[in-house]
C-alpha cells in the first residue's frame, strides 16, 4: 500500500491527523537532533533526546549516556542536556551545578563557554534549513532540469480527448511557430492560439509528420489546494474543464482570466470527468500573494492549479547544481515568508494568512493525498517556516535564547535570573497567543 492508500485507511480527519503527525516528527526530530549533535560536538553532553511529550513508550540508553525516548504526545519533542532543570532548558538545576566539579559543569549547556551555547541553540534553525535545502536539491538530482521543450517524456490523460502526441515525439512547431529555447517557453505559450485544439508539426522515429492535437495548457486540474473553493465543490485531480459561464475555456489561461476578473463572483463551471459531463458553481476566495514588484497583491482564487498537455524532457542535474537550487529555494521561502509578515505588521494584507494548526494539518494532510513526492515537499517547506520561526526574538524560542547570549556577549554576563524569569514569562505567553490567534483563523478565517 503507498502512502496515500494507507493514510486513507484512517478516515479524512485520521488521514489529515496522520500526515501532520509524520510531518512534524520529522521536522521535529531534524531540529532537536541539531541541538543535540552540535551540542555533543561542542563538549556538552544529553541527558535525554525526546520525541513526542507525556508518558514514554520507547526507550533506549546509548554508551554515552543519553536516553533515546518517543512519548506518546506526538507534538513535538525535546533534549534535556545535562545540568539542566527541565526540558525547556531554559533555566539550570542550581542545586545540581554546585555540586559539579569543574570538568563535569564544563559538559552542561549552562557551564558551557558562550560560543558552545550559542552555537547549540542556533543549531536546531539551521539543521530545520538544511533539511529543506536537501530535499529541494534532491528533487532536482532525481527529476532533472527541463531543458528541451519540445522533446515529449509524458503525455497526460485528457477526459474525453484523444491522444495524439506520443512519448519521444519531438515537437517542431505548434500553430504554425517554432518551439523555442526553454527560457522563453512561457511567454511562447502565452503567445498561442485561445482554442483548444492546434495544429503540430513533430518529428517521430525519425519522420516529420502533422497532427492536430490539444493546446499544451489545457484547463487541466493538476493539483487542489486544501479545503479551497474546488476542492469543497467537489472538483478532482484530472478534471478537464471546458466551459466557465457559458463560455468555452481552452485553456489554463482562460479560467485564471474568468475566475481573477470575476472580482469574487460565483462561478458556472462543466468539466469532464472520464466519460461524464459534471456541472457545478463555486465562489473564488480572495487570496494574499507576492509580486512581482516585492509587495504583495489580493488575487482571486478557486484553488486549482494546472498541468501541461506532455511533460518536456530534462537533462541530469549536478550535485552543485541541485544544492545551489535547494539553498536559493530555501531563501526564497525564507525571503517571502519576511514579506508577508511585514505586509501583516504594516496593514498590507490580513492577518488572515497567519494558520494555527488545523491550517497546517490541513496543508499536511492535502500534500499526502497528492502522493510522496508532494508531502516530501511540504515537509521541507514547513521545515523552513519553523526554523524561520524558532529565531525569532521571543523568549522561549532559540531566537530569544540568541538574544540572551548575545547580551552576555555585549555586557560579559548574563540576564539575572529575574529578569529571565520574567522575559521567559513573557516570551511564553506570546508564543501562547500566536498560537490561539492562528487557531481562531483555522475556524473562523
Amino acid at each position: 500500500m503507498d502512502l496515500n492508500g494507507f493514510l486513507s485507511s484512517f478516515g479524512n480527519a485520521g488521514f489529515i491527523a496522520v500526515a501532520f503527525v509524520v510531518a512534524l516528527s520529522i521536522i521535529v526530530t531534524v531540529h532537536e537532533y541539531g541541538h543535540y549533535i552540535v551540542g555533543r560536538w561542542s563538549g556538552i553532553r544529553a541527558d535525554v533526546f525526546s520525541l513526542g511529550f507525556g508518558p514514554v513508550l520507547i526507550r533506549r540508553t546509548d554508551k554515552r549516556g543519553t536516553v533515546w525516548q518517543v512519548a506518546a504526545i506526538p507534538l513535538g519533542g525535546y533534549v534535556k542536556f545535562h545540568g539542566d532543570s527541565n526540558a525547556a532548558s531554559g533555566k539550570g538545576d542550581e542545586e545540581e551545578l554546585a555540586e559539579m566539579s569543574a570538568q563535569e559543569l564544563r559538559t552542561t549547556l549552562h557551564g558551557a563557554p558562550l560560543w558552545a551555547r550559542a552555537a547549540t541553540v542556533l543549531a536546531g534553525p539551521v539543521f530545520n534549513f538544511i533539511l529543506s535545502a536537501i530535499v529541494f536539491a534532491g528533487f532536482l538530482l532525481v527529476q532533472g532540469v527541463p531543458t528541451n521543450y519540445g522533446l515529449v517524456a509524458e503525455v497526460a490523460e485528457l477526459p474525453g480527448v484523444e491522444t495524439t502526441l506520443q512519448p519521444g515525439d519531438q515537437i517542431l512547431e505548434i500553430a504554425g511557430v517554432p518551439i523555442p529555447e526553454d527560457e522563453a517557453f512561457g511567454e511562447y505559450l502565452e503567445s498561442l492560439p485561445e482554442q483548444s485544439m492546434l495544429p503540430y508539426l513533430v518529428r517521430r522515429d525519425g519522420q516529420v509528420i502533422e497532427l492536430t492535437a490539444y493546446h499544451p495548457r489545457p484547463a487541466l486540474v493538476g493539483f487542489l489546494s486544501q479545503a479551497g473553493a474546488a476542492e469543497r465543490a467537489g472538483i478532482q485531480v484530472g478534471d478537464l474543464i471546458t466551459v466557465a459561464n457559458g463560455n468555452p475555456m481552452a485553456t489554463f489561461g482562460s479560467l485564471q482570466d474568468v475566475v481573477v476578473n470575476g472580482a469574487g463572483a460565483p462561478v458556472a463551471l462543466e468539466l469532464r470527468r472520464g466519460d461524464e459531463t459534471v456541472a457545478l458553481t463555486l465562489t473564488p476566495e480572495a487570496r494574499d500573494e507576492p509580486d512581482p514588484d516585492g509587495g504583495f497583491r489580493t488575487v482571486w482564487r478557486i484553488g486549482v492549479g494546472g498541468d501541461l498537455l506532455f511533460a518536456p524532457g530534462p537533462r541530469p542535474a549536478g550535485i552543485g547544481e541541485s544544492l545551489a537550487f535547494g539553498v536559493t529555494q530555501t531563501g526564497e521561502i525564507i525571503s517571502t515568508s519576511l514579506s508577508g509578515l511585514w505586509a501583516m505588521i504594516s496593514g498590507q494584507i490580513g492577518t488572515c494568512n497567519i494558520s494555527g494548526p488545523i491550517g497546517i494539518a490541513k496543508v499536511a494532510g492535502g500534500a499526502a493525498e497528492r502522493g510522496i513526492s508532494d508531502f516530501i515537499w511540504m515537509v521541507a517547506v514547513i521545515s523552513t517556516a519553523i526554523g524561520l520561526l524558532n529565531l525569532f526574538p521571543i523568549p522561549v524560542l532559540d531566537g530569544g535564547h540568541l538574544v540572551f547570549h548575545a547580551f552576555e556577549a555585549i555586557t560579559g554576563r548574563p540576564p539575572s535570573d529575574r529578569a529571565l524569569n520574567i522575559l521567559m514569562t513573557g516570551g511564553l505567553i506570546l508564543v501562547l497567543s500566536l498560537m490561539i490567534f492562528g487557531l481562531s483563523n483555522d475556524l473562523f478565517c
